[in-house]
C-alpha cells in the first residue's frame, strides 16, 4: 500500500491510496483512526467490517468510523485498487451531522450522485476544476450524508446576519487573496465550521470560497498585466498563485487567451483582439 497526503487542511485530510495486493496477498485486520470516506476510483477489493462483507469496485465508497476494525481482501482482482480518501476530525464530522449512525454503513455501492462528485474531487487534485480539493471533499461528504440518512438537507435559509457574514468573508478573502488562504482560514473569520461556512457562502454569493479567491486573484492579475511591466511569473506569485503553470492554465481558461496574449491585447495589439472576436463570431 502506497499512500500520499494530497491535502492537509486543518479538520480535513485527503490521501491518495494505491494498493497492488492480489489474490495471493494475506489479509490482516486494520482499524479506522478517524471518520473517513474512501472513494474507489480504480480496481476492486473486498472488505469485512461490522460483521458484514462488502465487495467494492470503481465508484464504491468505504465508510470509516474511529475504532471500527476492518479487513481488506483482494480475491477477485489481481491489479489492486486506487482510492481517494477523505478523513475528518471528530469535530468536523459532528458538525456535518450529529447522528453517528451515518458512519456505521461500512460501505456504499456505486451511486451516480457519489460517482460524479468523486470524479469531481479527483479532478480537483489535478487543479482541473474551480473548486479546491477541500471544497470538493465536503460536497462529496454532504451528498453522502443525504443519501445515507435518506433525506435531503434543507436549503440554507440565510438570515440578515448570515448574509453579512458571507459578504464580510468575501471582503476578507479579497483583501488577503495574495496570501495562502484555505477553507478553514475563511471559515474561522465567520466563526463557522468549514462545512457550514461552505454551504452558507455558496448559498448567499453563488460561488464557493475557493472560486471567489481564484477570481479575485485573476482580476488583480489582469489589472497588473495591463498596467505593469513586471514579468508574468512575478505577477502570478504576487497575486497569490504558487505555481506558474497553474496560473497560465487558469488564466487561459478564464480569458480565452494566455496571459502574454492578454497583455498584448490590453496594450493595443488589435490582431489578437480581432482574432478573439472572430472566434466568438464563429461559435
Amino acid at each position: 500500500m502506497v499512500s500520499k497526503a494530497v491535502l492537509r487542511q486543518g479538520p480535513i485530510t485527503v490521501y491518495d491510496y494505491r494498493c497492488d495486493s492480489g489474490p495471493g496477498s494475506k489479509p490482516f485486520a486494520e482499524e479506522h483512526k478517524c471518520h473517513s470516506l474512501s472513494f474507489v476510483r480504480k480496481g476492486s477489493f473486498g472488505c469485512r467490517a461490522r460483521g458484514q462483507s462488502f465487495e467494492l469496485v470503481a465508484g464504491s465508497v468505504m465508510v470509516g468510523r474511529p475504532g471500527d476494525e476492518y479487513t481488506c481482501t483482494h480475491e477477485h482482482h489481481a491489479c489492486g485498487d486506487e482510492c481517494l480518501s477523505f478523513q475528518f476530525t471528530p469535530e468536523l464530522a459532528d458538525s456535518m451531522n450529529g447522528d453517528n449512525r451515518i458512519w456505521q454503513s461500512g460501505a456504499i455501492a456505486p451511486l451516480p450522485e457519489l460517482m460524479v462528485l468523486g470524479e469531481l474531487a479527483q479532478a480537483a487534485t489535478r487543479n482541473e476544476t474551480g473548486l479546491s480539493l477541500g471544497e470538493a471533499g465536503l460536497m462529496f461528504t454532504s451528498r453522502f450524508i443525504e443519501i445515507v440518512s435518506d433525506r435531503t438537507q434543507e436549503q440554507v435559509k440565510a438570515t440578515a446576519r448570515d448574509r453579512r457574514r458571507a459578504v464580510e468573508a468575501a471582503l476578507w478573502i479579497d483583501d488577503n487573496a495574495h496570501d495562502p488562504i484555505d477553507l478553514e482560514d475563511a471559515a474561522e473569520q465567520s466563526g463557522l465550521s468549514p462545512f457550514h461556512f461552505l454551504r452558507l457562502f455558496s448559498s448567499v454569493l453563488g460561488v464557493t470560497p475557493h472560486q471567489y479567491l481564484v477570481r479575485s486573484r485573476l482580476r488583480r492579475a489582469a489589472g497588473l498585466l495591463a498596467d505593469d511591466d513586471r514579468a508574468i511569473t512575478g505577477i502570478a506569485f504576487d497575486v497569490g498563485f504558487g505555481d506558474l503553470s497553474n496560473f497560465v492554465r487558469t488564466f487561459h481558461r478564464a480569458a480565452g487567451m494566455s496571459p502574454r496574449a492578454f497583455r498584448k491585447a490590453a496594450r493595443g495589439d488589435r490582431k489578437i483582439v480581432q482574432e478573439r472576436l472572430g472566434r466568438l463570431a464563429v461559435t
